[in-house]
């Protein structure tokens, strides 16, 4: 995004806090311009995933199969600290909106202390049960040495992961998606750099007709994750200091301001920002419960479940990268009383991932073979790879519904409600098919499950959109 753009997006929601009149089409390009970044930053990170996969999945099943089998945890923890993040954040976009700049630093000051102590007791949780997680799985004896240490590293780091959610965060509410999408496009090169050098051994390498001996630590599945999280060390650094000292708006050396959480702050974000745990937690618990439901099918169906997960979140990545944009605009809208206004950027931003999801659901339904044929040589695991991603590929629009309408409800700061919605979907619903279906049709039969509860979701988050009960300005 070039001066040009820049200097439009900001024109764009000075429109938003100044209470001027938007043309629809002023809308719908403000829309696009803050969620192209936001998708790209969202198809960096998905690719971390591809990338771990894909060179893991090369030294064979049960590597790939170990970190399949942890997941659904890491999801979980990354969730948690996610909505600790936004808990804040959705409050620095209601002030920034309102035009109050200067409490919108107070608020970053105090989610700084707060997140990273936040941060800090998830890593001594997730050490603490790093040895004991693949057992209560269900996993393979075969790749639970692997998946322990895999998860062990994970939870080490959690407190920069923690900064780096919180530091994009922070910038997306202020409407600056160039510098998040920026540096997590980065992180995605220096994974790719790292896992190279961590995940094989040394080898001969031809670069034009040279062999060149290319040194490597071979480190397996531990290269893997120890290559993400310094990608994710480095780019918090930057996000981070870019923040506190770059950003136009939330740069903490333009006033002085304490750093100790205040109650009524952190009672805000508590308000905001549990519901999502909460709600992250059931559903990444959900995801846990379908990994032990898979669990029995054998190394293969792991490995085939977490490699066609990991695939179709290329699909996804749009809806959040949208519903980014979506709590952004909704959120500024809110803080300025814009009912008429947060209500159109609303139907704007779930039509548009309704479209993008499908037609990307589309391509994945055609290009499931190559889609899962880049991560694995092993036929059986593609076999099933592909069957998922084709079950899968006719959810997407509804997905998205779910995906941007929960954005929207986030930026209004409602999330009690959708949270509520969520557990009924993946509880009652897929978990409920999928143990049912699983023992007599396999991994198609989670599919299936999965599918099923995707479009019921979709459904009852389009209604509570258009009922508008989510829309009250405070």
């Amino acid at each position: 995004m070039g001066t040009t753009e820049r200097n439009n997006t900001d024109l764009l929601l000075s429109m938003i806090r100044e209470g001027k009149a938007m043309t629809a089409g002023q809308q719908i390009w403000l829309t696009v311009q803050l969620s192209i970044p936001s998708i790209l930053a969202q198809f960096s990170s998905i690719a971390m995933q591809y990338i771990d996969a894909s060179m893991v999945g090369s030294l064979g099943a049960a590597p790939a199969a170990s970190i399949g089998l942890m997941s659904t945890t890491t999801w979980l923890f990354g969730g948690l600290c996610s909505a600790a993040a936004t808990g804040f954040s959705v409050q620095v976009a209601h002030a920034i909106g309102a035009g109050d700049i200067r409490h919108a630093r107070n608020v970053l000051r105090q989610s700084i202390v707060s997140v990273l102590i936040f941060g800090c007791m998830l890593a001594a949780i997730g050490v603490g049960i790093s040895g004991h997680l693949p057992g209560w799985l269900g996993g393979d004896p075969a790749i639970r040495s692997d998946a322990s240490i895999y998860f062990f590293i994970y939870s080490l780091f959690l407190p920069v992961l923690q900064m780096n959610f919180l530091a994009g965060s922070m910038l997306r509410c202020s409407g600056n998606m160039r510098i998040p999408s920026a540096l997590n496009v980065l992180m995605c090169i220096l994974d790719v750099i790292f896992n190279y050098f961590l995940i094989f051994g040394t080898r001969q390498v031809s670069l034009f007709d040279m062999e060149i001996n290319m040194p490597g630590a071979g480190l397996g599945v531990e290269g893997a994750i120890l290559g993400t999280v310094l990608a994710e060390t480095v780019t918090a650094s930057l996000m981070t200091w870019y923040l506190c000292r770059r950003s136009p708006m939330l740069n903490l050396h333009q006033d002085s301001g304490s750093f100790l959480p205040r109650r009524a702050t952190l009672k805000k974000a508590a308000y905001i920002g549990m519901p999502m745990g909460l709600e992250h937690s059931v559903i990444c618990g959900a995801q846990i419960m379908s990994t032990v439901i898979v669990a029995p099918l054998g190394i293969f169906s792991i490995a085939a479940n977490s490699f066609a997960i990991t695939a179709e979140s290329l699909c996804y990545m749009p809806g959040y990268g949208i519903a980014d944009a979506a709590t952004t605009l909704v959120g500024q809208s809110i803080g300025a009383r814009r009912r008429q206004l947060t209500r159109r950027f609303a139907y704007i931003t779930v039509g548009m991932g309704m479209a993008i999801m499908g037609v990307m659901g589309v391509a994945m339904y055609l290009f499931a073979p190559q889609i899962i044929g880049i991560m694995t040589p092993v036929e059986e695991i593609r076999q099933l790879g592909v069957m998922a991603l084709r079950i899968e590929a006719f959810a997407e629009p509804m997905f998205a519904a779910a995906i941007v309408a929960y954005g929207v409800f986030v930026g209004a700061g409602s999330t009690i409600v959708p949270s509520i919605m969520n557990f009924f979907s993946i509880w009652a619903v897929r978990l409920t098919l999928a143990a049912w279906l699983a023992p007599t049709m396999g991994l198609k039969g989670v599919w299936i499950a999965m599918c099923i509860e995707l479009c019921f979701r979709g459904t009852i988050f389009l209604i509570r959109l258009f009922r508008g009960r989510w829309l009250k300005l405070k």
